[in-house]
């Protein structure tokens, strides 16, 4: 999380609220048997009073940390003037806290031990830490008062706090520049959680781009501004210390999270050769930095991060989660693959990284598309393009109100993503006016229409609204009806359909050829492109057995694909899919990138 854009409204005061939802779930929203989620999360992004300064109006979500509290789980975002609850990580009621920063929260760090839930935003200044033993309710008391101030710049700005179970001792970590690096200090539990030693605080980790592809700025790694390193989160597995970090910049696809090692929780930590963790620079929703890791109740880990959007400002972005894990040899990891499609909820412990992906696949990518009305050059076409910085305006903003998709032949479909933007928007704070209102249909024959959603009864704000269908539906046709928004423009940048075409799986990509080049940060991949296919995962790690990234390319983009990612003096291996309506092919056989 960039620090200065929330310098501006520094306080030492803080403002009571009243403990309510803002937005209560219908009982319509808590269908019984969903059991599926899809990237971005289908939360009420806040407006907030940020924006109004500055006079740019839109939602956003970033810097997510998830926490399973006593079996329930709690998400923190930046400048939301609260935080939202969840009893299934489906559901999630937004909560507005007893009392809350005025100046907001920017990037904040939370953490769960035995019955109490901490709670400290990233700050320059002298400021306090809060508990809740209720969280539920938005009841937050002051831990401390205020936490020592350190030296100028220095922090701590986007903090992460860590409670070591084995020795019952207490850390915070934290960073946010390009040019400081991740620093880490002792914090002492008997004096409220202050610095052991305010003086100690060491820099941990810093970024090295000149050896490490990923964490060079820009989009695909190719700006030459010194990149930046954020979001500091600490995990510890089997008696090994993982601190994660985010770079090189919230703003471009290539945002991720990597991490450090080590035997002590302040170090001294050694670079992981598998890095990045979590990387999505590819697909719909790219970017997967600035999150945190978490274990859900069935012991599954997750890995939270921060995609980009960007319509109405540079930073403008949404929350996903990963399925995440350590492997046998306590390899720590983040499955992108096929990570803005339908995912199931774990119902218990899963073994295979990809057992959660439903196999839904993507069926109105490109098709032919129709609406009632269009401003200006914003084409309905935009909705089925696979970009959410490209988008599609009605003429006007009214009830009834569509746009349709042609799939092109007849499918089994399972969900619809509906993802607004918030074009030429005047909203600056979410309030009882803020809320998202239609009804989908579908058709065989573009004639006669059935109702499969009816989000009309509602009054929440779902900007990126997904809809697991209670029961598949065949149709070829499926068509979105406005109903409501807040803001004076209809405005929608992708309508996706998930399910299946009924036809065959395409085949193996052949011919996967991958060339590093004289700069080993880089690698040049091709491969023969197959008939029918959607698009293709790029399959990469550094043994044949770990081939845990993923980079997604579309089936109408060139067959080749230049990798700014890898690690100087670390060997890779690689291998192709390709995917259609249908499904997914094999995998090709794995190539020795070298």
């Amino acid at each position: 999380m960039r620090y200065v854009r929330c310098l501006l409204f520094a306080s030492i005061f803080f403002l009571p609220l009243a403990t309510s939802p803002l937005f209560p779930l219908t009982a319509s929203a808590q269908t019984s048997g969903i059991t599926t989620y899809c990237n971005p999360m289908d939360i009420n992004y806040q407006y907030n009073f940020e924006q109004l300064n500055e006079k740019i109006s839109y939602r956003s979500g970033a810097d997510p940390v998830i926490i399973n509290h006593k079996g329930e789980y709690f998400l923190f975002v930046t400048i939301s003037g609260g935080y939202w609850h969840s009893k299934d990580l489906l559901h999630w009621d937004y909560i507005t806290p007893s009392r809350w920063p005025m100046e907001d929260m920017c990037a904040p760090a939370a953490l769960s031990v035995k019955d109490t839930l901490y709670l400290f935003q990233s700050t320059f200044e002298m400021r306090p830490i809060f508990y809740s033993t209720a969280p539920q309710t938005g009841k937050l008391n002051f831990y401390n008062r205020l936490l020592p101030q350190l030296p100028k710049d220095i922090g701590p700005w986007d903090p992460g706090l860590f409670h070591d179970e084995d020795t019952d001792r207490w850390y915070m970590y934290w960073g946010s520049s390009n040019v400081h690096p991740l620093y880490g200090a002792e914090l002492d539990k008997s004096r409220n959680l202050t610095y052991k030693d305010k003086t100690k605080y060491k820099g941990l980790v810093w970024l090295y781009p000149e050896l490490h592809g990923w964490e060079r700025f820009g989009r695909d790694h190719r700006d030459t501004i010194k990149p930046f390193i954020e979001g500091a989160w600490m995990t510890k597995h089997n008696k090994k210390y993982y601190l994660q970090y985010g770079a090189p910049g919230t703003e471009y696809n290539v945002y991720g999270n990597g991490t450090y090692i080590a035997d002590a929780p302040l170090g001294p930590f050694r670079y992981a050769p598998y890095n990045p963790i979590s990387y999505k620079p590819g697909g719909f929703m790219n970017g997967a930095g600035h999150g945190n890791t978490f274990q859900d109740v069935h012991g599954n880990y997750w890995n939270t991060g921060t995609p980009w959007i960007a319509v109405n400002w540079n930073f403008e972005r949404r929350i996903a989660m990963f399925p995440a894990g350590f492997d046998k040899d306590d390899q720590m990891f983040s499955n992108t693959r096929f990570g803005d499609f339908p995912h199931r909820l774990p119902t218990k412990k899963w073994t295979n990284k990809d057992d959660l992906f439903t196999g839904w696949m993507l069926l109105s990518y490109k098709k032919p598309c129709t609406a009632t009305s269009t401003l200006d050059t914003f084409a309905v076409a935009k909705t089925m393009d696979e970009n959410p910085r490209t988008f599609w305006v009605a003429g006007q903003n009214r009830k009834g109100e569509s746009l349709t998709v042609d799939l092109e032949k007849e499918c089994e479909v399972k969900a619809v993503q509906v993802n607004y933007t918030d074009y030429k928007s005047d909203v600056f704070a979410s309030d009882e006016k803020v809320y998202t209102q239609f009804r989908i249909y579908a058709s065989s024959d573009n004639q006669t229409w059935n109702v499969i959603a009816d989000l009309t009864p509602e009054k929440r704000d779902r900007p990126n609204a997904y809809i697991e269908l209670p029961q598949s539906v065949k149709a070829r046709y499926i068509k979105y009806e406005h109903g409501y928004v807040a803001s004076p423009q209809l405005a929608i940048s992708d309508f996706r359909v998930f399910g299946n075409s009924g036809e065959a799986s395409p085949a193996t990509p052949a011919k996967l050829v991958v060339k590093r080049d004289t700069d080993p940060r880089n690698a040049f991949i091709t491969w023969e492109k197959v008939p029918n296919a959607v698009g293709y995962n790029i399959l990469w790690g550094i043994r044949p057995d770990k081939l845990y990234q993923t980079y997604q390319v579309f089936g109408d983009a060139p067959q080749a694909l230049e990798l700014r990612a890898l690690n100087v003096g670390q060997n890779y291996y690689y291998a192709i899919e390709a995917f259609n309506e249908n499904g997914v092919s094999a995998p090709s056989s794995v190539v020795d990138g070298k």
